[in-house]
């Protein structure tokens, strides 16, 4: 699919998202793998679930080959995997009933509430944020500004309110987002910020480079985001920009957690493209994903994909389970499936997003500076007791030797005096 267009299905069945339809294998224990293979694609050939073409293909194309003897195991695994994605649509349906609950609970949030106290320490031991900032990253043209736009109107309870994030990204001239923005959700909040940022280049090392910077230094809304291979006139135009000079006199606000944007339509083409230009990109967004710089302890960021709604469900599992195996994160728990729809799933699926986010932000509080300076207090005093110790010793020593050398002198200074006063 390198190169070929996409085209929406033209309805979203009932059966197309039920689990019970999904896989119907027999016991993997029960088969060879011969007979399996033979088995899926008499199911795949039949034509009646697209979920068995899609398994079909993966097991062709990924795990063991069907001589290991860990076959069987890694595609009973698999297919766990898949049924468990798949689930999640059947649970977020019975769910989405709730819907006003669960947005309640996060408009409830302020910094520090869901504070998990572990390890006997208390919330004032933690610097707590007056805002909790997400930032949001991702590859240019994946829907960073459109999900901002998404996430607002869900909790203004109103589809048609203007768009906050201005979506201006085109391929054709390479437009985007070249400044850090930063929107309070809701409008008028302070409890959390979601700063969209400019996409991600092509090369590996700026990217990195870029996120390092937000990591360690903070982000501040109107901040240009400028690239060593940006050409020199649009550096000017960006440094220079009498309206957005403000984001010098703003604070620094430090990353909370991180939501990872990535489009669903590119990761299928990715997985089914033969081209250099989709595999680079795969491996692009691998690497910037798994840098330790975006991790919070052991907590990787959210992943959220987009454009969902021009491709199947089961593409949308494939997206998602793929994406789970190379980022090495839990596709059903982690990977939530953002479509450009607006209905009670989709808002839903956005409340669980941010309240993963916002929980795992509370999680990662960084200590106070107090609290760090008694952590370190105890072999500070060690090692300053070592050193008065052997500054002693040293002094000592050099006593001892200053009073032996002066000793034989003044000996030798009364024997000749004594030879002296003889002689007289």
């Amino acid at each position: 699919m390198g190169g070929e267009t996409i085209i929406p299905p033209t309805s979203t069945s009932e059966e197309e998202y039920s689990v019970d339809q999904d896989f119907p294998l027999p016991s993997l224990s029960s088969l060879n793998p011969t007979l399996l293979r033979d088995y899926l694609r008499m199911k795949a050939e039949d034509g009646k679930n697209e979920s068995d073409r899609l398994f079909l293909e993966e097991f062709d194309k990924m795990g063991p080959q069907s001589s290991s003897p860990d076959f069987e195991a890694y595609h009973k695994r698999r297919q766990k995997v898949y049924k468990e994605v798949l689930q999640s649509y059947d649970q977020l349906r019975v769910r989405s009933k709730s819907l006003n609950e669960a947005k309640y609970k996060v408009l409830s949030y302020f910094p520090g509430t869901w504070f998990d106290n572990v390890g006997g320490k208390k919330l004032s031991d933690y610097d707590v944020p007056k805002t909790t900032s997400l930032l949001l990253i991702g590859p240019k043209g994946c829907g960073k500004s459109s999900l901002v736009n998404k996430i607002s109107r869900v909790f203004e309870d109103d589809n048609f309110a203007p768009e906050r994030a201005q979506i201006s990204y085109n391929p054709s001239v390479g437009d985007g987002t070249y400044y850090l923005q930063g929107y309070m959700i809701p409008r008028g909040s302070a409890s959390f910020c979601l700063y969209d940022s400019r996409g991600l280049a092509d090369g590996t090392s700026e990217n990195i480079n870029m996120v390092q910077y937000w990591m360690n230094n903070g982000v501040r809304h109107g901040e240009p985001v400028i690239r060593k291979s940006d050409d020199s006139s649009l550096r000017r135009r960006m440094k220079f920009k009498p309206r957005e000079l403000g984001w010098k006199f703003c604070r620094p606000q430090m990353v909370n957690f991180v939501i990872f944007v990535v489009d669903a339509v590119s990761v299928l083409k990715s997985i089914e493209g033969d081209g250099v230009e989709d595999l680079l990109c795969l491996q692009m967004i691998s690497e910037v994903f798994k840098h330790p710089c975006l991790s919070f302890k052991d907590d990787k960021p959210v992943v959220a994909i987009t454009h969902g709604d021009l491709l199947s469900i089961a593409d949308r599992v494939r997206a998602r389970v793929y994406l789970g195996e190379l980022l090495g994160i839990p596709p059903a728990k982690q990977i939530f499936d953002i479509p450009e729809n607006h209905d009670p799933v989709t808002e839903l699926t956005i409340v669980d997003m941010l309240r993963y986010s916002l929980e795992h932000a509370d999680r990662n509080l960084p200590y106070k500076n107090w609290v760090m300076e008694n952590v370190r207090k105890v072999p500070l005093f060690s090692w300053l007791c070592v050193l008065a110790m052997l500054l002693g010793i040293a002094s000592g020593m050099a006593c001892m030797r200053y009073l032996h050398m002066r000793h034989p002198r003044e000996s030798e200074l009364n024997i000749v005096w004594h030879t002296i006063r003889h002689i007289w």
